[in-house]
């Protein structure tokens, strides 16, 4: 699988986006100096970004992590 860095522009505060070197979603809560700020589906610790490894997340992958989180919790793997 090839990874193809972002190019658009950096998604807004408040939206969802993909850090493309992880795989993960997470919402963007910042742009904190050159860095994108995203926190986990579900609460957890932010984790700073590269802008160019950030792009909005689609309706299908918010979804499957709102569900692994959801499923996650209801097995008392997360609080």
């Amino acid at each position: 699988m090839s990874v193809t860095r972002g190019s658009g522009p950096t998604p807004p505060v408040g939206s969802y986006a993909v850090d493309i070197t992880t795989g993960e979603v997470g919402r963007v809560m910042g742009h904190e100096g050159p860095y994108v700020q995203l926190r986990p589906v579900g609460g957890g610790r932010e984790w700073d970004c590269d802008p160019a490894d950030v792009r909005a997340a689609t309706a299908q992958e918010r979804l499957r992590a709102a569900t692994s989180y959801e499923n996650a919790r209801s097995r008392g793997e997360v609080p």
